[in-house]
């Protein structure tokens, strides 16, 4: 009896499982480290795992005791503006891994089938992944399982595993991506829409840092600044929003976001268009970054049509939202539910370069900048904090699995 609720007192992880070594800045990575985040604010004993590599994988000791859950470094930390309570615990995977390709070299495999059940799975409560094998280890070593899915994918899911009981829930954030899973044998009572959410940090005011970034990127003579967030991709708008410069030649704009390649390939189309008066920044740590979303005078969304604009739940939204500044936005598919409310301050159709400068102007004009910002937008995006879609998420799992809060 002792030793049956010992073992129950060990069970007591929420982990969630990344197989990409961090810190990265790709959104399904900032994505999944924030929903860790939540779920460790919450007072959940919340484990964040993935792999490294590098001569630290090599060590004896880490090898023999792989999970380790400790506080996050300081470069994870900030780069998405991790709080105090999440735990992290990187998992080594030491040459060959992933340097030869095949199935027992493949760090999800030696992740799902070796550091899984022999060292994680003991003090495991409940597992929260993106990773559909980690999410099936999970279920068939006796852990319940909850799995995030946010991406059209035409695999079908084995009815043994969500026909489980301990197949929790699957999450995703779109409704045309919730019918594509039941389509492909995810059960219906067993998936739920859920948009992502804004870090807390986005909500809190920094007149003096967004003051810095203005003097900053303001030439001299220029007074307005627009800002976009996100990837810098040809579907995200970020071609509309060169030629929407080109016609703005008196407003600076800025682009945040994009790896080394996506930046220098930008810059040089702006250069080939003579467009002077747009920048790109690459990717901004995350405690820097909800400055100079308050710095902007308008935020932009200038996604244009196509297939991901039916599912696309875009981070940048709802910090956009938290910033409280006016907001121009694209009418994509995915948007259309916030069409009623007024926390987006105006909209135009995709892939028109036109009407976009045109409302671009009309902000401008109609919405001066405020240090405190709008209080509708900010009032409006509360509902959507990583915490409350953390909370939510929990609810749809049975209580007896749900991790215990130490708060």
């Amino acid at each position: 009896m002792k030793n049956a609720v010992f073992k129950k007192h060990l069970k007591k992880h929420y982990i969630f499982f990344i197989n990409e070594q961090l810190p990265k800045s790709e959104a399904h990575l900032v994505q999944s480290t924030n929903a860790a985040n939540a779920a460790a604010n919450l007072g959940y004993s919340t484990v964040l795992v993935y792999p490294y590599q590098g001569l630290t994988a090599l060590n004896p000791f880490n090898l023999v005791h792989p999970f380790q859950p400790r506080k996050p470094p300081l470069e994870i930390v900030k780069y998405y503006n991790i709080q105090d309570k999440l735990k992290v615990a990187p998992i080594p995977m030491p040459w060959p891994i992933d340097y030869i390709t095949t199935k027992f070299t493949n760090s999800n495999t030696i992740a799902c089938k070796y550091y899984f059940p022999f060292y994680i799975l003991s003090t495991t409560k409940l597992v929260h992944s993106r990773n559909w094998n980690f999410v099936k280890a999970a279920i068939k070593n006796g852990v319940p399982a909850i799995y995030e899915h946010h991406h059209h994918e035409d695999k079908e899911f084995e009815p043994e595993i969500v026909n489980s009981p301990l197949f929790q829930i699957s999450v995703t954030v779109a409704d045309t991506i919730k019918e594509t899973m039941i389509a492909h044998g995810m059960p219906a009572e067993k998936v739920i829409k859920l948009h992502n959410g804004y870090n807390r940090l986005f909500m809190e005011r920094q007149p003096d840092k967004a003051a810095k970034w203005r003097i900053k990127l303001l030439p001299e003579g220029i007074e307005k600044l627009v800002v976009y967030s996100g990837a810098l991709k040809q579907f995200k708008g970020i071609n509309l929003l060169i030629d929407v410069a080109l016609e703005m030649p008196n407003i600076q704009f800025v682009c945040a976001g994009g790896n080394e390649k996506d930046v220098a390939d930008y810059q040089k189309l702006a250069q080939q268009k003579q467009v002077n008066n747009i920048q790109f920044l690459g990717y901004i740590l995350h405690e820097d970054l909800a400055s100079l979303l308050q710095a902007a005078d308008v935020l932009v969304h200038p996604h244009c049509l196509g297939r991901a604009a039916t599912f696309t739940s875009p981070l940048k939204l709802f910090e956009y939202f938290a910033s409280g500044t006016p907001i121009v936005a694209t009418e994509i598919p995915s948007l259309m539910e916030f069409k009623n409310t007024n926390a987006i301050t105006t909209w135009c159709e995709p892939d028109n370069p036109n009407q976009f400068v045109k409302a671009v102007t009309w902000v401008l004009e109609t919405h001066s900048r405020k240090i405190a910002g709008y209080a509708n937008s900010i009032e409006f995006v509360k509902q959507f904090s990583w915490e409350n879609r953390a909370a939510k998420i929990l609810s749809y799992v049975d209580e007896c699995y749900r991790p215990q809060a130490y708060n």
